[in-house]
C-alpha cells in the first residue's frame, strides 16, 4: 500500500474514498465488526544488536555475555509497557519474536541479535516508547559492558476509520449483513497496511466474520497459528459489502454508474 500511495494510484485516479476488510477467525460467519476513528494498531519493527566478549562457557568471567545481557533488556523491554506507559489511555505492545546468538554448548559467544514488534495506538505514544526502548537497551548493555545498537523501523500507521464516511455507510453495513450483525469493537493491536490509503483520503476497514457457528471464542485459534481455521461460507457476505458500500456512496455522492 505505501508503495502504491508513494506511486500515484490514489492521486493518478481521483480516489475519493477507499473500502476494505480483513477477515476474522474469532467473529461468528455472518457478522461484521467496525469501529469509528482509530481501529487498528500502528506497527513498528525493531533490531536491538548485542556484543560482548566471547569466551569458553567454563569461564564467563574472562568475557562479557550478550546472551544474559540481551535477556536482560528483554525483562526491561516488557516493564516499558507495564509500568512506563499509561495504559488506560491506550494499548501498547512490545513483543521479541525472534533472537539469534550462540556457536555451541560450551562457548559464550561475542554477539547476540533480538527482533521485535511495537504496536502503539496513539502517536505520542509511539514516540514515547521508542525512545524508552533506547535507552533501555543501551543502559542495560553498558552496564554489563555490550555494546548495543538499536534500530527501529516504521512499518504501519495506526488504521483510522475517518468518521464522517462511517457513520454515513453504517446504513450500507446493516443493510448488507442485517442490523443485528452488525458489532461496534474496540480497537486491536494488529496492524494493516490499509493505513497508508486511509492517511490520504477517508477510509472504512472492517472485520469480516470467519468462526464457524456454535464455535467459542476461547476455542476459536487466532490468527498466524497453525490452527487457524475459517468457515469460507462466510466470504461472500464481503463481497456483498465491498459492493453495496461501493455503489451506495456513488449514490450518495452523485456518480454515475
Amino acid at each position: 500500500a505505501k508503495l502504491m500511495v508513494k506511486e500515484g494510484v490514489l492521486k493518478d485516479y481521483g480516489v475519493e474514498v477507499i473500502f476494505g476488510l480483513h477477515i476474522n477467525s474469532q467473529t461468528e460467519v455472518g457478522k461484521i465488526r467496525y469501529k469509528v476513528g482509530g481501529t487498528m494498531a500502528a506497527a513498528d519493527q525493531f533490531w536491538i544488536k548485542v556484543r560482548g566478549k566471547q569466551t569458553h562457557g567454563s569461564q564467563p568471567w574472562a568475557g562479557v555475555d550478550p546472551i544474559v545481557t540481551s535477556a536482560q533488556i528483554i525483562m526491561g523491554l516488557q516493564t516499558i509497557i507495564s509500568r512506563q506507559t499509561e495504559l488506560t489511555k491506550e494499548a501498547a505492545v512490545i513483543s521479541v519474536g525472534k533472537i539469534i546468538s550462540g556457536v555451541r554448548n560450551n562457548i559464550i559467544p561475542e554477539y547476540a541479535e533480538m527482533n521485535g514488534t511495537i504496536r502503539t495506538l496513539d502517536v505520542e505514544m509511539q514516540d514515547i516508547i521508542h525512545e524508552k526502548i533506547r535507552k533501555t537497551a543501551m543502559l542495560i548493555g553498558e552496564s554489563a559492558g555490550c555494546e548495543v545498537e538499536v534500530e527501529i523501523e516504521n512499518y504501519a500507521p495506526v488504521t483510522y476509520n475517518d468518521p464522517e464516511l462511517t457513520k454515513m455507510m453504517i446504513p450500507t453495513l446493516e443493510r448488507s449483513a442485517g442490523a443485528e450483525n452488525l458489532i461496534v469493537s474496540r480497537a486491536v493491536t494488529g496492524a494493516e497496511d490499509f493505513s497508508f490509503f486511509a492517511n490520504e483520503i477517508p477510509g472504512l476497514f472492517f472485520f469480516l466474520g470467519g468462526m464457524p457457528k456454535g464455535t467459542s471464542v476461547i476455542d476459536a485459534a487466532p490468527h498466524h497459528t497453525p490452527d487457524f481455521f475459517i468457515d469460507d461460507s462466510g466470504l461472500s457476505l464481503g463481497i456483498i459489502t465491498l459492493c453495496n458500500l461501493t455503489l451506495d456512496y456513488m449514490k450518495m455522492a452523485g456518480k454515475k454508474m
